[in-house]
């Protein structure tokens, strides 16, 4: 224990002294981009500022879809039923250890169904675990605690979210004509993978229990956190005209979640399984429908949600700019195709692994980067004889594995946990160093035969 509480401590100090909120954080990358295009990829400034400018709509789309992960399963989260459920999982753990690795895991499951479950799990069950711990007189470190919830986040590329995975199985896709349709049983689903995993959720949850500082140091869930959250509610409505009526009768809701999960499951009958971020959106939708209390209650969950999607709305277009102008001035090009120029049949995966992890401190969009990067991977592994699913998972593993470091996604974590990014990202340094040994260990064992 002692050892990862000495590892944890000066990042810990790193982060809290040096680490820009991340707002700043992508300002700085976008200087830093313009630059590497000026100096690096010999791009005049006028076509770096014009790639830039145009790229900023880009992702607008899946700014979007974005918003809405957030908004309709921070909804469900807070519904009755999902609130007793959690109230339920936060008595569970009986010691710190056990809380910290509860958190963990419930974060790293959620994650494995999809990334914003995961988040969003992670987030509530942390904070419900602090809650129900000090009503017992338990003591946490309520960021690590917090940190443990954004660790799980560090396999959801593994799970049935993955973008890298669904977009190559999906037929047209824009790399189709040079590696055809890889299935998801060749990617996800595969043993290596599973087991993969396995083996790093298994980590993390041993060694967040292990970061506990000593007990002097230790910060302790906000007073204000503990008070009961007043639930919305359609009590009040008044029964005297048909409009406030109609306000709280659940059946309306009832009838549209019942609608959304029709269409869903019609989907998934048809068209057999898959998974995107549409159908993830609905699902989260039609079970928040399911559980409210009325029309009125939904809509008053929705607003209590509102506070997490601000960040993501101003920050998003910015990270678009970046995308654009490292495809529009080649910047993304040369990151990679040095990469590729050092790689053999063995280790071309362990290099897309540090490449793609490079790559998405600039671009945290799994899709966004895979379209950067893979075009330039697919043909290395041709040439070299490398089957593309390992490209895949490689750019994948890569994608996940510095978001233990890149502040972006902690946003709506941090809007229901009460913390600022500064107090957990100390910690999930020492997650992005024990799974860059796993991540890319397990690339270069697969690379070897094994």
């Amino acid at each position: 224990m002692r050892f990862f509480q000495l590892l944890a401590r000066p990042f810990v100090a790193f982060v809290e002294r040096y680490y820009p909120d991340p707002f700043v954080f992508v300002v700085l990358l976008s200087l830093l981009t313009f630059l590497l295009s000026v100096l690096l990829a010999d791009a005049s400034p006028e076509l770096a500022l014009t790639a830039w400018g145009d790229g900023l709509p880009g992702l607008l789309a899946f700014t979007t879809q974005i918003c809405i992960t957030l908004l309709t399963a921070h909804a469900l989260a807070h519904t009755d039923k999902v609130q007793d459920l959690l109230r339920r999982i936060g008595n569970i753990p009986n010691n710190p250890a056990g809380a910290y690795a509860l958190v963990v895991f419930s974060a790293g499951i959620g994650s494995l169904i999809a990334w914003s479950l995961g988040l969003i799990v992670g987030a509530t069950v942390a904070k419900e675990v602090a809650k129900q711990c000090a009503k017992r007189g338990i003591r946490l470190h309520y960021p690590l605690l917090v940190a443990s919830a954004y660790a799980g986040f560090v396999i959801w590329h593994m799970g049935y979210s993955s973008s890298a995975g669904l977009f190559v199985a999906t037929a047209g896709h824009s790399l189709e004509a040079e590696m055809g349709i890889v299935p998801i049983t060749e990617t996800v689903f595969t043993l290596h993978n599973g087991v993969l995993a396995l083996i790093t959720l298994a980590t993390i949850t041993v060694i967040c229990p292990l970061m506990r500082p000593p007990e002097q140091e230790l910060v302790e869930i906000d007073p204000a956190l503990l008070k009961e959250q007043t639930q919305a509610t359609a009590a009040a409505v008044s029964r005297k005209t048909l409009g406030r009526r109609l306000d709280g009768m659940r059946p309306l809701t009832l009838i549209l979640g019942a609608g959304l999960l029709g269409y869903i499951g019609y989907s998934l009958y048809t068209k057999g399984f898959h998974l995107n971020l549409n159908l993830v959106n609905w699902s989260f939708l039609a079970a928040g429908l399911l559980l409210a209390r009325s029309p009125l209650h939904y809509v008053q969950l929705i607003n209590n949600a509102s506070s997490t999607i601000g960040p993501v709305l101003i920050q998003y277009p910015f990270y678009a700019g970046i995308l654009g102008m490292m495809q529009g001035t080649g910047l993304a090009s040369i990151i990679s195709d040095w990469f590729t120029s050092i790689a053999s049949a063995q280790s071309l995966g362990f290099f897309a692994f540090l490449s793609a992890g490079l790559v998405n401190l600039f671009i945290p969009s799994g899709g966004g980067q895979w379209a950067v990067q893979g075009p330039i991977f697919i043909e290395a592994a041709q040439n070299l004889g490398v089957e593309p699913s390992i490209i895949v998972l490689a750019v994948a593993y890569g994608d996940q594995w510095t978001n233990m470091i890149q502040p972006f996604w902690t946003i709506p974590l941090l809007a229901i946990a009460g913390l600022h990014m500064r107090q957990i990202m100390g910690y999930t340094f020492v997650i992005f160093l024990v799974t860059m040994f796993l991540f890319g260990g397990g690339l270069l064992l697969w690379g070897a035969g094994w």
